[in-house]
């Protein structure tokens, strides 16, 4: 990892798939050493017809390329996420340049919840809920507490987990985006 590498922090990314509800959110802000760069990035996508949500944590640049790879997979294999994503991780183990990217996919649809991580790792959850990020295993608590004692939708759980990591985390902020599917 490169000096500055190590100098960004970018983001929390959680998502879940609760009592049929898929959803995916995250914070605003990107954060360069000690100094909040943004306050309003944007680190959800919809993906594949708006079937697909995908968040990113770790380089902008780099996270950015790996979904648009991972895009490219989707629209290869129809959508489908397990295959897409698995090909996608094969790509990124076995390129040179894509070996470098340091990076975090969170990828929700209505069925699937997985991290793709930048070893070429697929991780899918027993519980559904996906987090990344510099604040991710905050929001990951917060997500699991409410899943459990609350009756809130997947969307209000997102937000919820993701104000709660805001709280603790400093390069977290209030400013959640969430999309659900």
């Amino acid at each position: 990892m490169n000096e500055n590498n190590n100098l960004i922090r970018a983001t929390t990314v959680l998502g879940l798939i609760h009592k049929g509800e898929a959803a995916l959110g995250s914070d605003g802000q990107v954060t360069l050493g000690a100094a909040v760069m943004k306050q309003s990035a944007k680190k959800v996508r919809r993906v594949y017809n708006n079937s697909i949500l995908v968040g990113f944590a770790g380089g902008a640049a780099d996270a950015i390329a790996l979904m648009e790879k991972f895009e490219d997979k989707l629209n290869q294999y129809h959508g489908n996420v397990q295959r897409a994503s698995v090909e996608l991780a094969k790509e990124w183990r076995t390129d040179k340049i894509l070996r470098q990217l340091e990076a975090l996919l969170a990828v929700i649809s209505s069925d699937s919840a997985l991290i793709i991580s930048g070893t070429g790792e697929i991780i899918e959850p027993d519980d559904g809920i996906v987090a990344i990020g510099s604040g991710g295993n905050y929001a990951l608590a917060a997500a699991r507490m409410l899943v459990k004692h609350t009756k809130l939708t997947a969307k209000e759980i997102v937000r919820e987990a993701l104000s709660t990591a805001a709280d603790i985390c400093i390069y977290t902020n209030q400013n959640i985006t969430v999309e659900t599917l």
